[in-house]
């Protein structure tokens, strides 16, 4: 049990058997003021893994990669990468033992997690035809990379992506997948961190992958979250990107949406929030 004045990590109560640690990128700092303090988190999760357990692990993370390794807790662990695969035509083709299988799912982030998904599985019985079968027609979380809209040369997306690293891996793996089309990649600045103006300067280059990048965010969010106002210069420096355009009243970024010419396009919506009030059901409209 535990309550909302028990500041511990809820994963430390967890204590499993079978655990995957998938990346560390800082967040939430409002609780953990630096960067070690956050990675701590995870060295003490590691030890709390029951004894004889399993770790699977994303060796590409450094810091996942040496967290994991540094445990003395007398458990298993098991690395994984990112499999073989290759985008034709708009669809993600992943190797198999079978052979390329075409899969819902795409972007480097996601076939990465797929690789821990796929160990986790086995480790709980599940075998690799069993879930290569299953992953086939798996279309991912809701809010994750979520197709909202898509017609002949159109398509728009919608991801709860908000912290940096979650920004730079959803708008890059847009950008591959569509190669040929205009990305116009939208931000909304919607969480204690990312309106912080010091944890701003963690966003450099992660929307250098979209062709158009926009940034909204609420001043009136901004207060309500008692934070230190940031000002349009601030968030101009910190993602380090000349052409950046940035809005922070809602009626103006509708009128820049929906002034947009989607074709050949692709439209990218980030966000926790909803960017003051837009109504996706209208934004459908602008693709189908």
């Amino acid at each position: 049990m535990s309550s909302p004045i028990d500041l511990r990590p809820k994963f430390h109560l967890y204590q499993p058997n079978i655990a995957l640690l998938s990346g560390i990128a800082w967040d939430h700092i409002n609780v953990f003021p630096t960067f070690e303090n956050y990675v701590d988190q995870f060295r003490i999760f590691t030890n709390q893994i029951t004894r004889g357990g399993i770790l699977v692990y994303n060796e590409e993370d450094e810091t996942v990669k040496n967290v994991s390794e540094e445990t003395e807790n007398p458990i298993r662990k098991i690395p994984y990468q990112t499999p073989s695969y290759s985008v034709e035509n708009g669809v993600t083709l992943l190797d198999t033992p079978e052979g390329q299988m075409p899969i819902e799912v795409f972007g480097a982030h996601n076939l990465n997690n797929l690789a821990g998904a796929k160990w986790i599985c086995q480790c709980m019985g599940v075998d690799e035809a069993e879930f290569y079968e299953a992953i086939s027609s798996f279309k991912g979380a809701s809010k994750r990379l979520e197709k909202i809209a898509e017609s002949s040369s159109k398509v728009a997306y919608k991801d709860f992506a908000h912290s940096p690293s979650k920004v730079s891996a959803t708008t890059k793996a847009v950008k591959n997948q569509y190669p040929n089309r205009k990305l116009i990649a939208c931000l909304e600045l919607h969480t204690y961190s990312s309106l912080n103006a010091e944890f701003l300067k963690e966003y450099q280059g992660a929307l250098d992958s979209a062709d158009v990048a926009v940034v909204f965010y609420s001043p009136d969010a901004v207060k309500i979250k008692q934070l230190e106002e940031v000002t349009y210069d601030q968030i101009a420096q910190s993602f380090k990107r000349d052409d950046l355009i940035i809005y922070t009243n809602p009626t103006e970024f509708k009128d820049f949406l929906f002034n947009q010419k989607f074709d050949n396009a692709a439209l990218l919506l980030m966000s926790s929030g909803n960017y003051g009030g837009l109504n996706f059901d209208e934004v459908k409209g602008l693709i189908s």
